[in-house]
C-alpha cells in the first residue's frame, strides 16, 4: 500500500517539528493509541488499537526515525505486530516546509500488512488507512495550530 498527502499546518516549523517529535502530542493525536514512549531521541515504542473492516486489533510496536534534518525532514519507520489480525510494517519520508498561513506538511508512506488483515481488499484497507491519516492529521493541526489543516491524503493499492 502506498499513500501521500500534504496539509499545511497553522503553526511555524519549529513548532510543527517539536510536536512530531513529542510523544505526549503523537499519543493524543493517533486515533486508538494506548500508549507512547520514548526509547531513546530515535526510537519510540508503541500500543496502537485499529479497527479495519471486521478486524479489530492491539497491535504492539516500534517506530525508528531516521536521516533526521531538523527541522525540515524525517523518515519514520515501524513495525507493529497485532496477534492473530496480522502485522503492519513501512515507513514514511515527512518532510516540511514553511509556507503562507503555516507549514506545509508532505509525506509519502509505504507499508505492508499480513495476516487477516491482508486479506480483507485493498480497497477496505486504503479507505481505513485514508480515514486514520485524516484523523491524525485533524487531531495534530488542532492540537498544535489551533485550527483544522488545509489538505489531504490519497491511497493506493
Amino acid at each position: 500500500m502506498e499513500m501521500k498527502g500534504e496539509y499545511v499546518i497553522p503553526a511555524d516549523r519549529q513548532t510543527v517539528w517539536e510536536a512530531l517529535n513529542d510523544p505526549e502530542v503523537l499519543k493524543e493525536c493517533i486515533p486508538g493509541c494506548q500508549s507512547l514512549e520514548k526509547v531513546s531521541d530515535t526510537e519510540m515504542t508503541a500500543v496502537v488499537q485499529a479497527k479495519v473492516g471486521p478486524v479489530k486489533a492491539t497491535f504492539k510496536g516500534n517506530v525508528t526515525l531516521e536521516n533526521l534534518n531538523p527541522p525540515e525532514s524525517y523518515t519514520i519507520s515501524g513495525e507493529g505486530k497485532g496477534g492473530v489480525a496480522g502485522f503492519a510494517k513501512g515507513g514514511a519520508d515527512v518532510s516540511l516546509a514553511e509556507t503562507d498561513g503555516g507549514t506545509r506538511l508532505s509525506y509519502e508512506v509505504t507499508a505492508q500488512i499480513g495476516g487477516k488483515l491482508a486479506q480483507l481488499g485493498s480497497r477496505l484497507v486504503n479507505s481505513t488507512a485514508k480515514k486514520y491519516a485524516e484523523d491524525f492529521f485533524s487531531s495534530f493541526s488542532k492540537k498544535v495550530g489551533g485550527e483544522e489543516p488545509e489538505g489531504g491524503s490519497e491511497a493506493s493499492g
